[in-house]
Parts: structure tokens; C-alpha cells; sequence
């Protein structure tokens, strides 16, 4: 029996509380949405070429580009880099989204944590190791720790960013917010639906004042030669896990609409080319505004886009098989790339660098290798923990059930 305070009793008369739920939609609503699975490769793979045309890593070593030619070097570093910041900024606003999609009605904050903590934590511990063991640790400060506690974007020391595993630092960001997620999650379903519009728009608007933020109050110094941002400047627009929460709250609220049935029919072809525009838009668009300002609005309009086409039982590109399984091995991809260009690219070519045909091949060749390695995570670490480790063993018939004490007030 139910009680107004939530409470229910037993058998015996007993008061019990449930422990709060992280559900924020019934579960007829939802469906599976392999387009937006398919899409997480492309956002990997702009991380990858901004990576791999212009290898760096603290310390000094000094990763040899594909290239001979920097006239080569530099026009390709103009055309991709850009797209490391916004492929990272896709995977937070799309995490916002899965997240809120996929909590599951009368799911516990304690189920939801330990899936969380599984789903990360395995990959990020191998391949840190990984890195440490094969080139890191001869010049990654205070023995990587910083970056195997995913701790080094809350410091200011550049000598600690990049440290060990270095795409590991955006997982920083993801474990905050699934630590905030229950928290926030509250007052964004409590959102009336004809309002849903109106808080995306804010969310836009708080990306929107991190960078006015960050050319105002934030030190504007010291720089390096050419670059509009200082270091600080650069870690607080970029790093700082904190600022990035506007992007994975414009992602939940972005499920709400699309659960909302509120998400207007849009054409994929459309949103494909605003895609394309906002990206040719950051080659000319300066920081703080093209880390996530610029391509907010059409990276929003595309994950909603997708999900719509899905729930209509329209087909996709990204929703094919292929685009699918390559999405699925997109976190192990993301993870192991800096042990396939800062490793195994020098232990099989050494410094080697290549004209225009052998600088392209040898691209191609290290992105299939990465998806290899990526596959391999997904396959040993990945897939098995979350098989074995993101559910609690059942308690045997001879174990005594023992109700657990409440987490926190997270039901209406």
C-alpha cells in the first residue's frame, strides 16, 4: 500500500521507502534510435583527423605528420582541426539526449551510477594503462594519476591536460554529468512541454555567455604566437568540465521534445547541409565561439532530426548496419586513438613522413587500424563489463533481502 509520503507497507504493516527513480518518461514513448548510434563515428572520426594531421603530446615528444610537405601540413590542419572541438561537443550534447532517453521507469540511482561508472570506467582504465606502459609514461606528469582519476581538466596546469591518455580528459566532463544528471533531471521534466523550446533556446544562450565569459573575465594572458585565446582562456572555454553542462542539458531538453512529440518534421537533407555550412562556418569563426557556439544549433536540429525519422520508421544512412556497428566500437575508437598514432604509427614507420598518395594512404591506414583497436575494446572490455559488471548479482535463495535506505528525493 502506497502513502502520500511515498512510503509503502509490507506484509507485516511495515513502512518502507522506495528508493527515488531517475525515469523521466513512461516507457511506451520510447524506441530504439540507431541513427543517432550511427552518427557517434562521424563525431569520432572529426576527433581522429584533427589528431592525426598534426600528432602532439606533451613533454617532448615530437609525433611525426603523415605529410613531408607542411604546406600540405598546414592546409589540412586549417580544414580539420575544427573539428576536434565540435566532435566533442556532438558526443555531450548527444549524451544528454541517450541519457534522458534511456532512463528506464522506476529505474534506482544506484542501478543508473553503477551502468554509468561500468560503461566508462573499464575502457578508460586499459587504455590509460595502455598509454602509460607504450609511450606516456617517460614524460606524463605526477605518474598520470590526474588523468586515470579523471581529475587533470580541473587544473590550470597545461603540463597536466594532456597527460597519459589524452582524449581520456573529456570523460572528466561525461562523469560529471552523470553524477549531476539525477539532480537536473528533475527540474527539466518538470518543464511544461509548451516551454521546451523556449529552455533550448536558454541552454544555446549559456554556451553563448562561457564565451563572453571567457573574453571578459577570464586572463587574457600569456599566449602562444597567433592564437586569439591565452591558456586560461583556452582551459575555461574548453576543459573545464563545469561550462560544458550547457551542452549536456541542451541535449536532455532535446529529448523532452522528441518525447513530447513536440519535434516539427524536418528533412534530412536540410539539416545535412545546415551540418556541413556550420562546420565551413568554424574555419572562419574564431574562439571561444566556434568550440560549440556555432554548430549547437544545427548538431540540436540534427540529433532531434534523426531521432524523429527512427520513431517514424524512416530509413537512414547512419541507421544502416554498418554505421551502426561502427558506432557501437565509437567509444573504443575515441580511446584508443592516441595508442595508434603516438605508438603504433612509430613503432612500425618510425618518423617516416610521405608525400601527397603515401601522407593520404597512410591516413586511411591508421584509421583502419584505430577501428580495429576500437573493435578490440569494444570486444574484451567493453561489451563483457557492461555484461557482467552493469547489473547487481541477483541474492540467492539462502541470502537474507535487505530493503536499502533512500538516495535522495528525485520523485514528483
Amino acid at each position: 500500500m502506497r502513502r502520500a509520503d511515498g512510503r509503502t507497507k509490507d506484509g507485516a504493516g511495515h513502512s518502507e521507502r522506495k528508493e527515488p527513480d531517475v525515469s523521466s518518461t513512461p516507457p511506451a514513448v520510447r524506441g530504439d534510435l540507431p541513427a543517432l548510434t550511427g552518427m557517434r563515428i562521424i563525431a569520432a572520426l572529426l576527433v581522429f583527423l584533427s589528431h592525426v594531421i598534426f600528432p602532439f603530446t606533451m613533454g617532448n615528444h615530437d609525433p611525426a605528420t603523415p605529410f613531408a610537405d607542411d604546406g600540405i601540413t598546414q592546409t589540412l590542419v586549417w580544414l580539420f582541426y575544427p573539428g576536434g572541438s565540435i566532435g566533442v561537443s556532438f558526443f555531450f550534447i548527444l549524451s544528454g539526449f541517450v541519457i534522458t532517453w534511456s532512463a528506464k521507469p522506476g529505474d534506482r540511482i544506484r542501478a543508473y551510477y553503477r551502468r554509468r561508472v561500468v560503461k566508462i570506467m573499464p575502457n578508460h582504465v586499459v587504455t590509460w594503462a595502455l598509454a602509460m606502459l607504450l609511450f606516456a609514461g617517460s614524460y606524463t606528469a605526477l605518474w598520470g594519476l590526474p588523468n586515470l582519476l579523471l581529475l587533470n581538466p580541473f587544473t590550470t596546469d597545461n603540463g597536466i591536460w594532456g597527460g597519459a591518455n589524452m582524449p581520456a580528459w573529456s570523460l572528466s566532463a561525461e562523469m560529471l554529468f552523470y553524477l549531476l544528471f539525477p539532480a537536473l533531471i528533475i527540474p527539466i521534466r518538470k518543464i511544461a512541454d509548451n516551454r521546451l523550446w523556449l529552455w533550448a533556446g536558454v541552454a544555446v544562450a549559456g554556451m553563448a555567455a562561457v564565451c563572453l565569459v571567457t573574453l571578459t573575465l577570464v586572463p587574457d594572458a600569456p599566449k602562444y604566437p597567433g592564437e586569439v585565446l591565452s591558456l586560461t582562456q583556452f582551459w575555461f572555454v574548453y576543459l573545464f568540465p563545469p561550462v560544458r553542462l550547457f551542452e549536456f542539458v541542451l541535449g536532455m531538453i532535446l529529448a523532452r521534445i522528441v518525447i513530447a512529440g513536440r519535434w516539427p518534421r524536418i528533412g534530412m537533407l536540410p539539416v545535412t547541409a545546415l551540418l556541413v555550412a556550420a562546420y565551413a562556418a568554424t574555419l572562419y569563426i574564431p574562439w571561444p565561439y566556434s568550440v560549440s557556439l556555432v554548430t549547437a544549433v544545427p548538431f540540436a536540429l540534427a540529433i532531434g532530426t534523426f531521432a524523429k525519422a527512427n520513431l517514424d520508421g524512416r530509413k537512414t544512412f547512419f541507421g544502416t548496419r554498418p554505421m551502426v556497428w561502427l558506432g557501437q566500437i565509437s567509444f573504443g575508437f575515441y580511446l584508443t586513438q592516441s595508442i595508434v598514432l603516438y605508438w603504433l604509427r612509430e613503432a612500425v614507420l618510425g618518423q617516416a613522413e610521405y608525400g601527397p598518395v603515401g601522407g593520404t594512404l597512410l591516413i586511411i591506414a591508421l584509421a583502419g587500424a584505430t577501428v580495429v583497436t576500437g573493435w578490440l575494446l569494444y570486444t574484451l572490455v567493453e561489451r563483457p563489463a557492461m555484461k557482467y559488471w552493469s547489473k547487481p548479482r541477483k541474492p540467492s535463495v539462502t541470502q537474507e533481502t535487505v530493503e536499502q535506505p533512500p538516495v535522495g528525493a528525485l520523485s514528483n
